[in-house]
């Protein structure tokens, strides 16, 4: 019976001790709380907010998450979500918080986010976010009534919000041009760059102001702006076996796909696909910008430069005699003597010196507030990605790289991630008309 007894006792000693080990080792006695992230900061809420959590326990597994508002001490279960069984790591969940249904009003209110897990412990994790119900709209208040634009050119509106605003900016139809916050006459404002394309009319190009607070409560209003015709060249260039025999193998080199390709399916190629990748890539460059103003009076204009083409001209390549394809120019080629210096048109940051397909050895300055320029068919670059530059600092010596037939510099001005006629940009009376006196409001 004693024995017995004793077989007893380590029996159930050895079942405790695998009882344990099974709960360790499968992550029953851990005490590591659950995470929970949300996927933005929410500071305050309006008529709707969508919100996505996730939450996530890399021991145990998640077992309960729970998600409610509450204000006036009165609580609204936004999702309740109960995990059957163990082994969930990770899991996110899409909130919808409608203040209206709901019968919230303007003011404060709190969100409170549960997470518990599988341990025997249920550890759990409670985050509570102070928020402000708003659901009033911000108001604009435009600086000047007084807006001219020309075809392919720049526009600015400066303009107040009677709230901090999350996001401003311009919709020229469906493109949109990003704001930015500065101080005009000692208070806060907004300004937009944005360009117009070379074809805009009052007719068909829709101009309007959005502002966005940080509730997403959005206002948007249609500013008088008055678009002038601008009369465009157009000529026809033929495309020679020179040309082809000398330029297309620089290109065919750049691109495997090329090969065994002709000078003119080469061309082809060129002009379309690779024109519009670059295009693409010059507005992943231009994307982000510095947010204050680093440029100062008339751009530079390459020095005693001949303009050998002009922005919005219509280029139709001739092979034997008939029309082959087409381009528009986006900026304006100038010529002097080979190698010529060429200087930052006005003070920036480089941020991209390189090779850029049919620009050649390219240089990209960010001139703030969504300003940029851009110096293509270098010989050779004189600076780096990430180098501040003074206006007439020399930053490189033009040349023939690119799709270039002869040695100049191709220079273009790009306002929002469009490229603009840069002959405004050389004109003292246009910054001054266009600018600067809606900046002294």
């Amino acid at each position: 019976m004693k024995k017995f007894g004793s077989y007893i006792a380590i029996s159930l000693a050895i079942l405790i001790v695998a009882t344990v080990c099974f709960l360790y080792f499968f992550d029953y006695l851990e005490r590591e709380k659950p995470a929970i992230k949300l996927n933005q900061e929410i500071i305050a809420i309006g008529k709707l907010k969508n919100v996505e959590i996730t939450f996530s326990d890399q021991k145990s597994g998640l077992s309960n998450m729970i998600v409610e508002i509450v204000q006036d001490n009165k609580g609204h279960i936004l999702a309740n979500e109960n995990i059957s069984s163990k082994g969930t790591k990770q899991k996110n969940l899409f909130v919808s918080i409608d203040t209206t249904s709901l019968k919230l009003h303007d003011g404060p209110a709190t969100i409170n986010i549960t997470a518990a897990d599988y341990s025997i412990f249920r550890n759990q994790t409670i985050e509570s976010l102070t928020v402000t119900i708003d659901t009033i709209p911000p108001q604009i208040t435009l600086l000047s009534t007084i807006n001219h634009a020309n075809q392919g050119g720049t526009c600015f509106i400066a303009y107040r919000t009677s709230k901090p605003a999350d996001l401003t900016g311009v919709y020229v139809n469906d493109y949109f041009t990003a704001g930015y916050a500065l101080m005009i006459d000692n208070k806060p404002a907004s300004v937009t760059y944005f360009a117009l394309p070379y074809n805009a009319s009052s007719a068909k190009t829709k101009i309007t102001v959005l502002v966005r607070d940080y509730a997403g409560n959005e206002t948007r209003i249609s500013p008088p702006c008055l678009i002038k015709e601008k009369k465009f060249r157009s000529d026809k260039m033929n495309l020679s076996e020179t040309f082809l025999q000398q330029k297309m193998p620089e290109f065919q080199a750049m691109v495997p796909a090329l090969q065994g390709k002709t000078p003119l399916e080469i061309f082809s190629y060129v002009n379309s696909e690779m024109r519009n990748d670059n295009f693409r890539s010059i507005q992943s460059v231009c994307q982000k910008s510095t947010p204050k103003i680093l440029w100062e009076g008339t751009f530079l204009r390459m020095r005693s430069a001949s303009p050998m083409a002009l922005f919005g001209d219509k280029r139709t390549y001739v092979v034997a005699g008939k029309d082959f394809a087409d381009s528009v120019h986006a900026g304006v080629d100038l010529a002097s003597v080979a190698h010529a210096a060429i200087e930052a048109a006005n003070s920036g940051i480089v941020v991209f010196a390189g090779p850029l397909g049919i620009y050649g050895n390219a240089i990209i300055i960010d001139h703030g507030l969504g300003i940029f320029s851009l110096y293509g068919h270098l010989s050779s670059i004189d600076t780096a990605a990430g180098k501040t530059v003074k206006k007439e600092e020399v930053i490189g010596h033009s040349g023939t790289s690119g799709l270039a037939g002869g040695d100049h510099l191709h220079f273009s001005m790009i306002v929002g991630g469009q490229f603009v006629n840069p002959q405004e940009w050389w004109d003292a009376h246009w910054i001054e008309d266009n600018i600067n006196k809606k900046m002294r409001f």
